[in-house]
Parts: C-alpha cells; structure tokens; sequence
C-alpha cells in the first residue's frame, strides 16, 4: 500500500491534532520544503546539473505549565500520514521523559498569515536561463586562452510553514543562490564567487574577467615573509571573517563568560565600545536582495534561540553602531537572563558597514604603497574565544600591491587574527556591497560588505598550501 503524502498544511494540522489527541499541553510543527538545482563544471566542461527536492517536519511538544514546561523535539525528513503519528509520538515521550525547560515561556500567539494555503515554490534549470549562456561562452574562451575553469551554481528555494497549537500558522518562501569559480593557469589558481536570488543579475563572462586579471597577476612571483603586512581584505574575504564574529553574538555564551563579548568580572560588553571607527553591524529580514524569513526559526534550545519562541516576529537590529556593542542575540529566555529588555534572535543576513566609506578593492590598492591583497580565506577555526582569535589560511590568491598597482602573487600563508580586533584597527574601507564567503557561503550567503585595509594583518607563517 503506498504511503499517504501530506500537503504541508495538512501535516501541520494533523500534527497538531495527534498532538492534542495524545495530551501534549502544546505543540509547534515546522515543515520545510526545498526545492534546488546546481551546474557543475570542471576543466573548461559543463559535468552535470541536476535538480533535487526535500521535505522535513520537526515536532515540538511541550508537557507541564509555567516554569515547569518541558519539550521534546523529533525532526525526520520524507514524513508521510503514517510516520507523523511516529514522530508526534515520540516527541510527546521525550517531553515526557525531559526535566523542565529553563527556557520555558507560552508558545508565541498568532493567527494564520496571507498566503498560508499557498503550495511550496520550486525552482528548476530555468533560473539558468540568462547565466548558463555566458557560462558557455566563458568556458570557451577559458579553453581558447588555456586557462582552466571549475566551479559550481547552486540555486535553491526553501518554503517554511510554521503551525503552533496557539493558532500560530505562518508560511515564506525564500531563495537563494550562488557562483563559485575558480581558474587555474600552470600552478596558479584564483577564484571568484557572488550570491544572488534569482541568477538575473550573474553574468559569468564578467566573472571570468576578473579571474583571467587574477590570474594574469600571476605572472610574476615573489617569496614574502611571514609577519604583519600592510593587508587589503576585499569584500568577500571581510565576510570570510566577520561571519565567525557575527555568529559569536550569542547572549547566552557572553553571560556565561565564554566569549569575547563578556565582560570581565560578569555580565555581558553590550554599550562596550569595540572600535572607534563608526563601524556598524545590522541586521533585517527585509532588506532588499537579503532578505530572510522574518520570524524566528528553532528546531533547538541555545543560547540566542529557544525552541518556545518559534514564529516570533523578527525586527531589524544593530548589533553594532558607531562602534559600540548594542545588541547580542537572544531567545526570550536570554533576554531576562541578561536583563535587555527586547529579545533579538538571530536573522539570516547581516550588512557591515563603516559611516562616510566610499570606493572599491581597487580604490584601496591604488592608495597603498606597499602590502597584500588577499581574495579568499580557508580552514578558519576558533584559537581563542575569549578574543575571537581565528587562525587559517590564505587560499587561491595573495597578491603583492607596490606603489598602488598589483605587481605579483605571492606565497599562501597561515593567519592569525581576530575579527574583533580587525574592526578596531582598520584605517581604510570602501562601499558595502554585497559580498559572498568563500568559506561559508555555501549555507550562509546573505551578507554584504565593505573592503578593508588592515595596516598590521599577522601572517604568522608561511604555508605550504597551493
């Protein structure tokens, strides 16, 4: 017999119904649809494309009242009638089984949202449809001029729908896309990447022209030394960084004395000044081109997220403005724990800006007289919270900048910094643009950034990597 599929609504209310039915004293029921479709290429070749869709449900009940609230949480992927049942069941039980949840507060009250009976969006090659020919003509040309182009476009569509027991029905959809490319000539490689929504605005053949300028720099090589150098981050190498900082924004850890925004002797560095620069911090679920789904989303407890706030409306919030620390991330339950008197839980975008900034990477370069230009970051891992050290290494692109012009690549190295310390000691940016990580985008793309001149970047060795 073939197992029943559920519309997404249907499995909400049935959820929530099974639920009931088995005496949960509340329930929220997430169910995620995405649908995607990425081009592969490699050695100047289009290898394959392909298109996927994928469901999940997540079933939050809580037992008890008050302070004494427990929840339990079972999420699976591909539920059908028959397994819904399974899935409230065991999340009933584990509630159960669970002690009171620290975090406990009323399930977020609501009413059903416009557009709640609408199907989930999809995506298909179609969205391919003005990129993939200048990605063909790229390709050509790369093979004409004996250069070699990998990379891999990847677009997607995640439609959620959000039920609680309280009346709660929310849905939105959300795309997301991206480029990453990268061109190799003999033991030279660069690369390039951009996010988007739509792929309307990604023309390929523009980003081959910057990897073939990236490439051509090339020509020359020179051996630099470790130490501390004159160092310009473009966009996409800022968000390499700030991304980690922005994702350390946790109340709940900085209470706690675990991360760079504690306060010594207790509490948390919220009003602290980090820099003197007029260097801001912003998040929106509605900003234009990033924006994100505009309440909040937990499938888990943290320390910035709690389980008991899905579908809390999300408000644009300066976690950072003229240098000063103004918020932290935090779940309702955080915001009483560290006395604030709003709770801001994480949003899916952020925008670094720096008061007065204008120009580009290029604008910088033509200013410095001496030092790097570092395109992209890898391998980034914790040294210490404390300070937010993170250590890495430079990847597929460091060049060398005299007397305002790129003069040469230069060996990769391994890297010392905090982006903390990063904010306070830069003497230079240009424009916020948007930007796309090379180390996170794949999953964390709605970012945009300014590039920065750090006058002291710590190379602290010379690495082997190529």
């Amino acid at each position: 017999m073939t197992a029943v599929q559920l519309t997404p609504q249907d499995t909400v209310e049935r959820g929530l119904a099974l639920a009931a039915a088995e005496g949960a004293d509340g329930c929220v029921v997430l169910v995620a649809e995405t649908s995607s479709t990425n081009l592969r290429w490699a050695n100047n070749t289009l290898t394959t494309n392909g298109a996927m869709r994928g469901s999940s449900v997540t079933v939050i009940a809580t037992v008890g009242s008050g302070e004494g609230t427990a929840a339990g949480v079972i999420g699976r992927s591909s539920v059908t009638e028959d397994t819904l049942r399974e899935i409230v069941s065991a999340a009933i039980a584990t509630a159960r089984a669970a002690g009171p949840a620290e975090d406990a507060r009323s399930l977020v009250d609501g009413s059903v949202s416009a557009g709640w009976e609408l199907e989930p969006e999809e995506t298909s090659v179609s969205v391919y449809e003005k990129f993939a020919p200048s990605l063909g003509e790229s390709l050509k040309q790369a093979a004409v001029e004996k250069r070699r182009l990998f990379g891999f476009a990847n677009h997607e569509v995640v439609t959620l729908y959000v039920g609680s027991s309280t009346g709660l029905r929310l849905r939105q959809a959300l795309p997301r896309g991206y480029v990453s490319s990268t061109g190799k000539v003999d033991a030279h490689s660069a690369w390039v990447g951009t996010a988007t929504r739509d792929f309307t605005d990604v023309d390929a053949l523009a980003l081959d022209t910057e990897l073939t300028r990236r490439l051509g720099w090339a020509g020359r090589t020179v051996s630099v030394d470790a130490g501390r150098h004159p160092t310009i981050l473009p966009p996409a190498a800022v968000a390499d960084l700030m991304t980690y900082l922005y994702w350390q924004l946790d109340g709940r850890d900085a209470f706690d004395g675990q991360t760079v925004f504690s306060k010594s002797g207790g509490g948390t560095r919220i009003g602290d000044a980090l820099s003197s620069q007029p260097v801001n911090l912003h998040s929106d679920p509605a900003l234009a081109g990033l924006e994100a789904f505009a309440f909040a989303v937990a499938r888990s407890s943290g320390g910035s997220s709690s389980v008991f706030d899905n579908g809390l409306t999300l408000a644009a919030t300066d976690w950072i403005r003229g240098g000063k620390l103004e918020h932290l991330m935090t779940s309702r339950y955080t915001a009483d724990l560290i006395d604030v008197p709003t709770a801001t839980p994480g949003i899916d975008n952020y925008v670094l800006s720096v008061d007065g900034a204008s120009g580009t990477t290029d604008d910088l370069v033509a200013g410095l007289d001496h030092g790097l230009l570092l395109t992209c970051l890898w391998y980034i891992r914790v040294v210490e919270p404390q300070t937010l050290l993170l250590t890495g290494l430079t990847r597929d692109g460091v060049y060398l900048v005299e007397n305002g012009e790129v003069t040469g690549a230069v060996n990769n190295f391994r890297f010392n910094e905090s982006p903390v310390d990063l904010l306070a000691r830069f003497t230079a940016a240009g424009a916020t643009v948007p930007s796309f990580s090379r180390e996170w985008g794949d999953y964390f793309s709605r970012t945009a950034t300014p590039p920065l001149l750090i006058p002291d970047y710590n190379m602290s060795s010379v690495s082997q990597a190529s």
